[in-house]
């Protein structure tokens, strides 16, 4: 395969994945090492990926991917992930559903529960709800972001104010080192932090391609999180943080695909 052939394929194979290895790469297009390296290089050097030791991952920066591409970024691990997190979330509960195509995954897994009450800043999630009759949903007011059909701002944030939710649901953009949460928009943050305070239980959900990104604005920190449901272990030293914060993390099995 030619190397303007091979380029598109390991940039679509980031994406799912959220990584690329050097000996994988290699192995799948049946080139040298070497090969795969100089592509990872180029695409590297062109913005496209970010070269980490053994592969490459998705960019770091102070802008997201694009929407689209977030969607389709781990889909089989995001509905893994959303199952086992609306399994934890009984019937009769007030629960927010914060921005993300994650959480979006989590509102068709609720589809099914009964006498929720559901207050969202993510129109996806409010559309997809809609076909659960037996629950009620609240669009929190906001500034519609185009980019993903999010409500962020002071406004949402003051409408979180006059509830106490039974369970929050939060996504991330990024997690760092030390078990910070991060993303993108200052905006939407306030709407996270102020979730942290207004829920008697919060629920994270992100796969393990937030391990590894970076952004630039600061959520709150694992130790806020009562759940994180994600779908590989966490790094040992973090893991051991998350013990000692009280932070259960639960890791959901891969999902099975009837063949």
């Amino acid at each position: 395969m030619s190397q303007t052939l091979r380029q598109p394929d390991i940039l679509e194979i980031a994406r799912i994945e959220g990584k690329v290895m050097v000996e994988d790469l290699a192995e799948r297009f049946d080139v040298t090492v070497q090969t795969i390296r100089r592509d990872l290089t180029e695409l590297a050097n062109a913005g496209k990926l970010e070269r980490v030791h053994g592969g490459a991952i998705l960019p770091s920066g102070v802008t997201n991917i694009i929407y689209e591409e977030r969607r389709r970024l781990n889909e089989d691990a995001k509905q893994a992930i959303a199952r086992l997190c609306a399994d934890a979330i009984p019937d009769n509960a007030s629960v927010f559903l914060d921005i993300g195509t994650t959480t979006e995954a989590v509102a068709q897994e609720l589809l099914d529960h009964s006498g929720l009450m559901v207050v969202t800043n993510n129109m996806n999630v409010a559309n997809i709800l809609l076909a659960n009759k037996t629950s009620d949903i609240v669009v929190a007011g906001g500034s519609l972001r185009r980019a993903d059909n999010g409500l962020v701002g002071n406004l949402t944030a003051r409408t979180i104010e006059n509830f106490k939710f039974d369970y929050a649901i939060l996504g991330c953009s990024a997690m760092d080192e030390d078990g910070d949460l991060l993303d993108f928009d200052i905006q939407e943050v306030v709407v996270g932090q102020t979730l942290l305070k207004r829920s008697r239980e919060v629920f994270l959900v992100a796969d393990h391609s937030k391990f590894r990104r970076g952004a630039p604005v600061r959520i709150g920190s694992l130790r806020d999180i009562d759940k994180f449901f994600t779908d590989h272990p966490l790094p040992a030293g973090l893991s051991e943080n998350c013990s000692a914060w009280g932070t259960e993390v639960i890791v959901a099995a891969p999902v099975a695909h009837t063949p």
